[in-house]
């Protein structure tokens, strides 16, 4: 008994620790995109909650602002926003010593003119000659930032920068991929396991042979193919359709195999005695097969639709990179091309990605095991 409690204790904390190990970066991901940009950038998510240095360039107003009090000419203003929440430690004039300062001591620029600062960030610049340029001149300071988070990011993702738009292009490409192969599979399935005819066991033989060919071997002469007939039928290749029918044979054999497992280990007295009763293969089918089959087909739902949901290369190769074909990892491949350094919108970008797979496998989570598992044994 001591021995099954330690091993019932140890395996319990090692399921623990992979789901621990499996949720940090999705926890991760989710904390960073509702930070604030600035501090993303210099900072990891685990100091989300903490006070943070950081750096920042702040110009102050210009020859607009200014008024006259006794010599002097002066120009009030404000670094940051109210309650904002920033405590400036130092402060400089230029970019070699930004922390040449510390707050409420006088800094001179070179044209004599003086400027100080406070905790808070109120600035007072004057000049004993008036001010006569537009722009203020810049401020280099060194600030504490308290915890920031924001639906900013979110914003200028869902609005700005398309992935709205390839959000519903990749619903538009993930659900058919996955309904279409889904409906092909179970008549597939049922023939292969309860029908008799010339060359099933070569047909399936071929199905699980087919299970290793690798799928970027066949991409490019299939869309040669798909080029070919579309000239010939005036259709182009690279379209809706043609991604759906790509995703549904490279998905097909791996569905079947799948369902036929679980179908197989259904127990053949039910099929028997439906026959006796006078039902047919399609009566066996829609009331006998599709009711007992439901975790199969949710675990098989799941898997294929996480694959169309994630896939790039597919995408890439049967839709053309424009607003309204672009999939949601293309877009998130374009952003890291073109905007590397804006982490708070890549980290945005795929949680919003990542939103939809969770919500699937949560939703049929209950489903997916007693699917996978079944038919593995028999008994």
């Amino acid at each position: 008994m001591k021995k099954k409690n330690l091993s019932s204790i140890f395996s319990q904390l090692l399921l623990l620790f992979f789901v621990i190990i499996w949720i940090i970066p999705t926890f991760g991901l989710f904390i960073s995109s509702l930070r604030d940009k600035d501090l993303l950038a210099i900072s990891g998510w685990w100091t989300a909650l903490t006070t943070t240095k950081v750096n920042e360039i702040h110009r102050m107003s210009g020859m607009e602002d200014q008024i006259k009090v006794d010599d002097y000419f002066i120009i009030k203003g404000k670094l940051f926003e109210t309650n904002s929440g920033k405590k400036i430690q130092n402060f400089g004039i230029t970019s070699k010593r930004i922390d040449e300062y510390v707050v409420g001591e006088i800094a001179i620029f070179k044209d004599k003119s003086e400027v100080t600062v406070d905790e808070v960030g109120n600035y007072i610049w004057k000049s004993k000659t008036e001010f006569t340029k537009k722009k203020g001149k810049r401020l280099f300071i060194s600030v504490l930032s308290p915890p920031a988070f924001t639906f900013d990011n979110y914003r200028e993702v869902l609005f700005k920068e398309g992935i709205g738009r390839a959000f519903i292009n990749t619903a538009a490409v993930a659900l058919p991929s996955t309904i279409i192969p889904l409906i092909i599979c179970s008549f597939f399935a049922y023939a292969l396991t309860w029908m008799k005819f010339f060359g099933r066991d070569t047909l399936l033989a071929i199905i699980i042979a087919s299970l290793v060919v690798p799928l970027q071997m066949s991409l490019i002469p299939i869309l040669t193919i798909y080029n070919d007939f579309g000239a010939l039928f005036g259709v182009a290749a690279k379209s809706y359709p043609g991604v759906w029918m790509a995703h549904t044979g490279f998905g097909l054999a791996s569905t079947t195999f799948l369902l036929r497992n679980f179908i197989k280990s259904l127990p053949s007295e039910m099929m028997e005695a439906a026959k006796v009763d006078g039902a047919s293969h399609y009566d066996i089918f829609l009331k006998i097969i599709i009711p007992l089959s439901i975790p199969a087909f949710a675990s098989i739902f799941i898997l294929q639709f996480l694959w169309c949901w994630n896939d790039l290369l597919v995408g890439l190769v049967f839709l053309d990179q424009v607003p309204s074909e672009i999939i949601l990892t293309a877009k998130l491949k374009e952003l890291l091309g073109s905007r590397g350094e804006n982490w708070e919108i890549l980290t945005t970008g795929a949680f919003v990605s990542m939103t939809v797979p969770l919500f699937i496998f949560f939703a049929l989570q209950k489903y997916f095991i007693r699917g996978l598992l079944a038919g593995s044994v028999k008994g």
